[in-house]
């Protein structure tokens, strides 16, 4: 059966307030305006064939990230993940992981979780580290994505990563429980 949708936020699990209401209507927002430029931007790079090597992906990755860092030159945090919106996803971590299950994803979602590195709003993702497991329990109460957005977790802050130019768009301040 088919979850209805408000906004981006399955309704079988209603915002807590009308503060969460907003901070997910914002959100949303900002997400659908970032794939707009994400689109608008790619449209203008080269086709890139079918069979991509390697290094065709990460030319066009490259190419993609340095139109959306000139694009979003005044990019900073907090731009998507507001206060209200890292309350509303510490508060949904809090409770997902608090479930019967918890420990056990708690423990996927840090089992290649790299710690704490330096995170910069418009950088590329860093290559050393590899790519968090994203429980299906822990995305599924979270904001719908668009496009070729992901989370990810890096230490105890969840990320906004934008998987096709390869960069961080937003990460929050420690949101995972201890």
């Amino acid at each position: 059966m088919a979850t209805a949708l408000t906004g981006s936020y399955a309704a079988d699990r209603p915002p807590a307030s009308p503060a969460e209401a907003q901070a997910i209507a914002t959100f949303d927002s900002h997400v659908k305006e970032y794939v707009a430029l994400h689109e608008k931007l790619e449209s203008t790079l080269p086709r890139t064939p079918r069979k991509k090597t390697p290094e065709q992906v990460d030319k066009h990755q490259r190419a993609l990230g340095d139109l959306i860092k000139a694009a979003r030159h005044d990019a900073k945090p907090g731009e998507f993940f507001t206060p209200g919106m890292q309350a509303l996803v510490k508060r949904i971590l809090g409770e997902v992981l608090s479930g019967p299950d918890g420990k056990t994803l708690k423990a996927s979602i840090m089992d290649e979780n790299p710690g704490l590195p330096t995170l910069v709003v418009n950088e590329r993702y860093p290559p050393s580290i590899p790519l968090s497991t994203m429980p299906p329990q822990v995305l599924a109460p979270l904001p719908k994505l668009h496009g070729e957005l992901e989370y990810r977790f890096i230490g105890l802050r969840l990320i906004l990563v934008d998987t096709e130019a390869d960069i961080i768009l937003d990460f929050t301040d420690d949101v995972l429980p201890k």
